[in-house]
């Protein structure tokens, strides 16, 4: 470990020394766990397996992008793909009354 001459560093080399000294020290155990989690899957991952499968936990899934289905009459480049919250253009448009399949692309 090398020795650092605190008497000879200005004012701003100090406090700067201890934001990163301060950031060491917070973010060292979850340095370690990332290492550690490396490890083992990298272990797992030898013997043809995931942790998640060894440990029983969820297996993470992916979703498939979401394609438009709807398209605003107003603006046909702006979609919604029938996810998530209902944007304000279709319910004002079902409001008005149209209906979800005249909306649809």
């Amino acid at each position: 470990m090398s020795t650092i001459d605190l008497n000879s560093m200005s004012l701003s080399e100090l406090k700067e020394l201890q934001r990163d000294v301060n950031k060491a020290v917070a973010t060292f155990e979850d340095r370690k766990k990332r290492e550690a989690l490396a490890v083992l899957e990298e272990q797992a991952r030898q013997l043809g397996f995931s942790i998640a499968e060894l440990t029983g936990g969820k297996v993470a899934r992916t979703r498939a992008p979401a394609t438009p289905k709807f398209a605003n009459p107003a603006n046909p480049s702006d979609t919604w793909s029938g996810r998530g919250r209902k944007p304000r253009w279709f319910s004002d448009a079902i409001e008005a009354g149209a209906t979800p399949e005249s909306l649809a692309i």
